[in-house]
């Protein structure tokens, strides 16, 4: 061990203070001796590491009343069982030092080497930044944390030792608190370890936050498992023996061994399926490891030759690995009693990835295959969350995003020249679209399952051939949000629509700002260059581009603008009734938006009002949602009027009450299809008398084309009362 004396680090801790951990404490030495895979240079390395982790905690305990640095020496010892290299190790003894104590980055750089530093800063919480709440804050760390794993994946092995660590010492605390970092071990680093394969860790993680979470029922549910122990003990040896004599019968050299289910898969099971404990029959699973990837389909025909298989039970993750890498055929046989038994075959590299899944990259470095395929699918999904990052609005969005990515279940599907796509349980033809390329999913506008068309919210199955249809101009849909199931979709939908917002409320920022120009006689080309710096030093915008959106959306009057872009007294400044009017087409983009309440059309009078989230709103003048705000904040109002060419279609509502007789509706579709309209939506009103009350939404040109659709309905003999529904209390009736 490394013993030269160096002064203490923390300004606060007494020089001649005693150590709380020598070289000759035995927690220290089972330590040491675990790393005696390492080079006598990079243990001699690891040594001075904790030589100066344990001088910097010395004198700080946990709220158990332990020394401090018995935490650190525990994540080290964690990653050592991993074989992980020094420079892991290293980072993991000094992680805290940072947080705690008065150390640098540059100082352990320069100690201890960049890479040592780096993963220590990646570990270092944000405590000491201000957040509104604590949800932001936990957003906040998590983003930072992922994007610190993606640039080195020791980031996120060191964190979840980590954590286990905290989890299983987590009884000196506050119930109140316990609950909190159990619950978010369970939401954030359990699916994470899942994610990275880490299995064994990952089942921990579950177990120790489901006892933290809920402590009467998990000490309920411990006790009843052990209560059952002994009276299944027989009945699991004599399955045990069955298997083992099948296989072995069979040729297949395998080891058979019992493994009895977590309390939290179990609690999870009670309550997915509403049983009770004593209707929970399959507390053990079994499993089979075998020589070679053949021997698991020749144990597994023998295996079903023994016990009937359950239908619909089968998985064969061999052919089809998850994505966290991990790989065993699943079955579930029907066993003595009727007792189901769950069963996973694989082979001893599999049965090794399994338990360790990405830290096996390090574990197994000589047998190559696994590990590498694994560590490489791991960096490429790193990859696409710096991605999902950089498309998300903030922490909170992406936090969200990659906690749908996190969960486990899975769907296998098939493009159509027969690549395997891996997307999450509930993914829809948009998830898929999006899948194979941004820019697919942007333009994506049908989709065929199994060679026949289907909805683009469809959820998608196991074995699903996709091809999805595309346009030639992107228009992503705000409603498939609401379906939508993979966090990265998301966020590219979110991203496209924030660019799109953006660019059509700078573009009718700009239509207003030229026409609040022109009331001065100034053109918005001739504008000069001082007069936009002004504006941007002013304003703190980056570009002329952000004004003007902030124009579209409301957040900025536009005559206020003016006044700085030409350096006017703004008490000289024009009043704001003079403005020329924007005129509306109808198809201006995401800023402009014709309400649905009221459902203007060319030809309605129409008064325009801006919101910040939604730009420009077009009502028409007698709606009444918007005369409750006549007279309210008069900058928010804004002068508009139909373009004079308007080629779009618009949605209009009708009622249309009719006498009931048969064929009457086939005769009002025909009349509507005459005039040359199209029929979006129906409904109807039956109160069981003679009469009955058609609600219709059409697409009409304007006022003119209505008049002449409505013309066509009224000349029926059934129809005995026709009219538009003109607003939101109307349409409610």
């Amino acid at each position: 061990m490394n013993t030269e004396a160096r002064a203490p680090v923390n300004p606060e801790i007494p020089p001649d203070l005693p150590s709380a951990l020598g070289s000759d404490d035995p927690a220290y030495r089972v330590f040491i001796d675990s790393l005696d895979y390492l080079s006598a240079a990079d243990l001699a390395r690891v040594e001075e590491a904790f030589v100066f982790s344990e001088r910097c905690h010395r004198g700080q305990a946990r709220i158990s009343g332990e020394a401090y640095i018995t935490h650190p020496l525990a994540v080290a010892g964690a990653l050592a069982d991993w074989k992980m290299d020094a420079v892991a190790i290293m980072a993991a003894l000094l992680h805290d030092t940072i947080e705690d104590t008065g150390v640098t980055k540059e100082e352990l750089a320069q100690r201890f080497g960049k890479p040592v530093a780096e993963l220590v800063e990646g570990l270092s919480k944000l405590d000491r930044l201000e957040f509104a709440s604590q949800h932001e804050a936990q957003a906040e760390n998590f983003r930072k944390m992922l994007l610190a794993m993606a640039r080195d994946i020791r980031v996120i092995l060191i964190k979840l030792t980590d954590r286990l660590h905290n989890m299983q010492t987590l009884g000196s605390m506050r119930p109140d608190k316990r609950r909190r970092i159990a619950r978010e071990t369970l939401e954030i680093y359990a699916p994470i370890a899942n994610r990275l394969g880490l299995n064994t860790l990952f089942r921990e993680l579950q177990d120790l936050a489901f006892q933290n979470i809920y402590p009467n029922r998990y000490e309920v549910l411990e006790r009843a498992v052990k209560s059952v122990r002994g009276n299944r003990k027989e009945m699991v040896q004599r399955i045990l023996s069955s298997l083992a004599d099948k296989l072995a019968q069979a040729g297949v050299k395998a080891e058979v061994f019992g493994r009895q289910k977590t309390l939290y898969s179990i609690y999870r099971k009670m309550i997915e399926k509403h049983l009770s404990f004593s209707q929970v029959l399959d507390l053990y699973g079994f499993r089979v490891v075998v020589e070679d990837e053949m021997s698991c389909y020749r144990a597994l025909g023998a295996l079903h030759a023994l016990y009937k298989p359950l239908p619909g039970k089968f998985k064969d993750y061999l052919a089809i690995p998850k994505v966290n890498g991990y790989q065993s055929l699943h079955t579930t046989l029907i066993g003595p009693y009727g007792t189901p038994i769950e069963i996973q075959i694989r082979t001893r590299d599999m049965h090794r990835l399994a338990q360790e899944g990405v830290a096996s990259h390090w574990l197994y470095k000589e047998s190559g295959k696994f590990s590498d395929d694994l560590h490489d699918k791991t960096t490429k999904w790193l990859e696409s969350l710096v991605e999902m990052q950089s498309m998300s609005g903030d922490s909170s969005e992406f936090y969200e995003h990659a906690k749908v990515d996190l969960f486990p279940d899975e769907v296998f599907v098939f493009t159509p020249n027969g690549k395997i796509l891996t997307l999450p349980r509930g993914a829809t033809a948009v998830d898929f679209a999006y899948a194979v390329h941004t820019d697919i999913g942007n333009r994506c506008v049908a989709a065929r399952i199994n060679r026949e068309f289907a909805p683009l919210r469809t959820e998608l199955q196991n074995g699903d051939q996709i091809e999805i249809v595309t346009a030639v101009i992107p228009n992503p849909n705000p409603a498939w949000l609401k379906f939508v199931k993979s966090g990265r979709t998301r966020s590219k939908i979110r991203h496209f629509l924030r660019s799109a917002h953006h660019d059509s409320s700078a573009a009718l920022g700009k239509r207003m700002l030229s026409s609040e120009l022109a009331r001065y006689g100034q053109r918005l080309q001739d504008v000069p260059v001082a007069g936009w710096g002004r504006v941007l030093d002013r304003s703190g915008a980056q570009a002329e581009g952000h004004i003007l959106s902030e124009i579209g959306t409301g957040q900025r009057p536009a005559g206020d603008v003016v006044v700085e872009l030409l350096g006017l007294d703004p008490a000289k400044a024009l009043p704001a009734s003079g403005t020329a009017p924007v005129l509306i087409n109808g198809s201006d983009g995401v800023a402009v938006h014709l309400s649905t309440c009221c459902q203007p059309i060319p030809g309605d009078p129409i008064v325009g009002s801006l919101d910040a989230t939604r730009g420009l709103v077009v009502h028409t003048h007698d709606c009444l949602r918007i005369r409750r705000h006549l007279g309210q904040d008069a900058q928010k109002w804004v002068d508009v009027e139909w373009a004079p060419e308007v080629h779009s279609q618009f949605d209009v509502r009708i009622r249309v009450e009719i006498r009931n007789q048969r064929g009457v509706l086939a005769r009002i579709s025909s009349a509507i299809a005459e005039a040359d309209s199209n029929i979006m939506h129906i409904s109807m009103d039956d109160a069981g008398g003679m009469y009955t009350t058609l609600y219709f939404t059409l697409q009409v040109r304007d006022r003119k084309h209505l008049a002449r659709v409505m013309r066509g309905i009224r000349h029926l003999p059934e129809v005995s009362r026709i009219s538009r529904i003109r607003d939101s209390e109307e349409r409610s009736t």
